[in-house]
């Protein structure tokens, strides 16, 4: 290329390419991964969110793939996702009765597992779109990658919130004194920026 400017559609990188392509590909994972696991979801609570999750990360896909073909805006504005629920976490370690264990079959599929899996997906594809859009020369395809990715954190964020009601996801804690400790171990910074002579 040269240094020569190019059409819309073909102004992205290797980098890019290569990058978007993996998201675009996890994404679709993610959205068959949603589409395998609902007939085995009992719980309601999880249920809904499955399906609230679910359309919005088809949304945002198409969104990417129409920009990323086009090099241009997509037909509508990049949306945030909006939990359902409370930030509430229950904090502590209790003993589990079984010591988890990977399945033995189909059968042993719960809600517990489904949304793991879900978990996983959300933070894989966080993950995906950092680099993606780091890397992105098109502004169209990094501004979707870059509005998309808080997206994936808070889906992450409601499924470990579901799990860790449900006792799924356990949040250990330190004793008072030793958080105590470690917040005391920094500081504010005061005054001007330092300036090279």
């Amino acid at each position: 290329m040269n240094g020569q400017t190019v059409v819309p559609h073909f102004n992205h990188g290797a980098h890019e390419l290569m990058d978007v392509h993996e998201v675009l590909s996890a994404a679709i994972g993610a959205l068959n991964l949603k589409t395998i696991l609902r007939p085995h979801v009992k719980d309601q609570e999880l249920l809904n969110i499955l399906d609230r999750q679910y359309s919005f990360a088809l949304d945002e896909y198409n969104m990417l793939v129409e920009c990323f073909k086009t090099g241009k805006d997509p037909s509508h504005r990049t949306s945030s996702y909006k939990m359902a629920t409370e930030n509430d976490f229950t904090y502590g370690l209790k003993p589990s009765s079984q010591p988890k264990k990977p399945m033995q079959s189909i059968s042993e599929i719960n809600d517990e597992m489904i949304s793991g899996y879900l978990l996983g997906s959300a933070k894989a594809g966080a993950a995906g779109k950092v680099p993606a859009a780091l890397e992105s020369t098109n502004p169209v395809v990094r501004r979707v990658l870059q509005d998309s990715i808080p997206n994936c954190i808070e889906m992450a964020y409601e499924l470990s919130i579901y799990q860790n009601k449900h006792g799924y996801y356990q949040v250990p804690r330190f004793d008072d004194q030793t958080m105590e400790q470690i917040f005391n171990n920094y500081g504010t910074a005061e005054g001007p920026m330092y300036k090279m002579q």
